[in-house]
């Protein structure tokens, strides 16, 4: 669509697969370790308990009710804890370790290779990101995906986060973009698409599961239907 200029795209389940890097950094570690002994448990009954917790300190740090240090300490010592394993000084090198194995793992969402090198000569291409300031951009260089964005916006940086309109306010001013010929993609309704909305930005909701949330601008369950909208 001629309107728009500039495209902002989420990083985390939406171009990096989170979820499939997350699990092999963290079994990668759980065998170096050798959890299993320790906690009495296989990998998958552990990595089962520990989705549920950093789902919410996750939760609770986009609601300023956990700091990103507390987070950081918390959900794997909370996790070992669940099987009797207690050392807060473990389970902080091992979050540390595991942000930093995570970062270097280069598995991609499907079709994002192959939709990224679609818009490149179309776009002015940027990103706009919640996750840790010294993950998103190893992220970002050891997947591939550096060449095709100008600026990479990461909210750990900033000191306010997605979906409050500051990080929209900068990343225009930033870029040049204004609201009216740019479009925000990403996974997550709240941030995403509610906070592109916020600042008078089109948005794409990339949903690859049945949500109820309706009101984007567009909704897309595989990144090749972008093709058919910019």
């Amino acid at each position: 669509m001629k309107k728009y200029k500039h495209i902002f795209w989420d990083l985390d389940r939406t171009l990096w697969d989170f979820n499939k890097n997350s699990e092999e950094a963290i079994r990668d570690l759980f065998e170096k370790h050798e959890l299993a002994f320790k906690l009495g448990v296989a990998f998958d009954a552990f990595f089962r308990e520990y989705l549920v917790i950093n789902h919410d300190l996750w939760a609770a740090y986009r609601k300023e009710e956990v700091t990103k240090d507390e987070l950081r300490l918390r959900r794997f010592h909370h996790s070992f804890e669940k099987f009797g394993f207690n050392d807060s000084t473990f389970a902080l090198a091992f979050n540390d370790d595991y942000v930093a194995l995570c970062s270097h793992k280069s598995n991609l969402i499907q079709n994002a290779l192959e939709v990224l090198d679609y818009l490149y000569p179309k776009y002015t291409m940027h990103v706009i990101t919640n996750g840790f300031v010294e993950a998103q951009q190893v992220k970002i260089n050891n997947s591939g995906l550096n060449k095709y964005f100008e600026h990479v916006i990461v909210s750990d940086g900033l000191g306010y986060r997605k979906p409050d309109k500051r990080i929209f306010d900068y990343a225009f001013e930033k870029s040049g973009a204004v609201a009216e010929n740019s479009i925000m993609i990403g996974d997550d309704y709240g941030p995403d698409v509610l906070g592109a909305k916020g600042v008078g930005m089109d948005q794409v909701y990339f949903t690859p599961e049945i949500q109820s949330e309706e009101g984007a601008t567009f909704v897309v369950d595989n990144l090749l239907e972008l093709k058919n909208i910019l």
